[in-house]
């Protein structure tokens, strides 16, 4: 007898039912301001206590920026402008911005330092970036003399002969670094010196071959001053800085003690020392009727400190190599020239990115120290001729606002830049 009862059958969903949009806490800014700002009570009274004081700054930097005068003759001009409301006195830039940037250079010649900024940027794009045509360092390693050329004027003889005396130079290190890297290092520097000594009596003879307006080192001062300060001594303190760190590790007392005593002695001193040195001192070594610049005086202090700094930043790089990288070279076959070139000096170059960059930085920074030796820098032009002025006179935030805006942009590139360079190498991976 069969079951004539109702029969019940599963029912089976073919299609999934609609997602449900999550809690309203687990989504969007709510949930951004929660796992970030609020997550917890030491973070959530550090949170208020940051957004308390951006609103007291920015109640206070806003009005004063949005007030701000830019069309004025003078500081009293602006005061009248404002009427005893808060602003900024920003017309004192307008008018001085010239000054900060060119010092007091000659107005009918800015062509000139502003054709060598530009051709700046092109001799350095082969060195920054790889993509970008090799034959251009032929260009980079002539720039230098052509730089100087243009801001400082004169017969192009003085730079032609520079040149060729370096190239002189790199001939005889050439020929020597084989037998000796320490001995060919010094007799190709000391040909380029006796080349460029002895060049001064033929340059005599031709003032007036391709001459340009001659400008005193007085008249080259702002921004410009400070650029040419940090391009030359960062260019010139690295090379001495890996000459002076594989000295220290050298297995010669005579030349390890020399670099020891130089790092050490030249890191103890402070930077505005060394200043004073070239300013005054230095000129009591010289003999009587000697005229030695004083911004190639402040080239070799600055330079000198910053390749103490740096060389122990890439002593610190050869340390962080394996012992194992050295005795690949030996394997090899390579001398000590080879070995370091092709081997040990790129990898521990690779490892000193940042300390290098944080020394390059901070040496640009502090070229502004040359104002205390009455060079016209950004910051000395701006103690001096700008504030000393009857119409601007009193202009401080504006005028050094500015001064620091231009710091930051340079400083800025420059970390982004290394940052960019230790993503292309991947200095996180051996």
């Amino acid at each position: 007898m069969s079951n004539s009862g109702p029969r019940t059958a599963a029912f089976v969903r073919h299609e999934p039912l609609p997602a449900e949009s999550p809690p309203v806490a687990e989504t969007g800014a709510i949930k951004w301001v929660r796992e970030n700002l609020f997550s917890s009570v030491t973070n959530g009274l550090l949170t208020i206590a940051a957004i308390w004081a951006i609103y007291s700054l920015l109640s206070v930097l806003l009005p004063w920026l949005l007030n701000g005068v830019w069309n004025a003759e003078s500081v009293r001009d602006c005061n009248e402008q404002l009427a005893g409301s808060p602003g900024g006195c920003f017309a004192a830039i307008g008018a001085t911005w010239r000054q900060m940037v060119f010092g007091i250079y000659p107005n009918d010649i800015y062509w000139r330092p502003v054709t060598a900024f530009v051709m700046l940027w092109v001799a350095f794009a082969p060195v920054l970036f790889q993509s970008v045509p090799r034959k251009l360092l032929y260009f980079t390693l002539v720039y230098p003399f052509i730089g100087y050329w243009l801001i400082w004027g004169g017969t192009i003889l003085v730079p032609a002969f520079a040149l060729l005396g370096v190239v002189l130079g790199y001939v005889v290190y050439s020929r020597l670094v084989e037998q000796s890297f320490a001995m060919g290092f010094l007799a190709g520097v000391l040909t380029a010196l006796i080349f460029w000594w002895l060049s001064g009596f033929v340059v005599d003879e031709g003032r007036d071959v391709l001459a340009l307006r001659e400008v005193t080192t007085r008249n080259v001062g702002g921004f410009m001053l400070n650029m040419i300060l940090g391009v030359v001594c960062v260019s010139l303190s690295l090379p001495l800085g890996i000459v002076l760190a594989l000295g220290r590790q050298s297995s010669m007392p005579i030349i390890k003690w020399i670099c020891v005593v130089f790092i050490e002695f030249v890191r103890g001193v402070p930077l505005i020392t060394l200043l004073f040195v070239a300013n005054v001192v230095l000129a009591y070594f010289l003999p009587p009727g000697t005229n030695f610049d004083l911004i190639l005086r402040v080239i070799i202090m600055i330079t000198m400190f910053a390749g103490a700094y740096i060389a122990e930043v890439i002593r610190g790089g050869l340390a962080a190599l394996p012992r194992g990288q050295y005795e690949a070279a030996d394997s090899l076959g390579l001398d000590y020239t080879q070995a370091m070139r092709l081997i040990i000096l790129p990898q521990a170059l690779k490892i000193s990115i940042p300390g290098i960059v944080n020394v390059a930085v901070g040496l640009f920074k502090d070229t502004t120290l040359v104002s205390v030796i009455s060079m016209f820098d950004l910051v000395g032009i701006i103690r001096g001729p700008i504030l000393s002025s009857t119409e601007w006179s009193g202009v401080y935030w504006e005028v050094f606002g500015f001064a620091a805006l231009m710091f930051f942009i340079i400083c800025y590139a420059i970390s982004q830049y290394s940052q960019w360079l230790e993503r292309q190498l991947a200095t996180d991976r051996r």
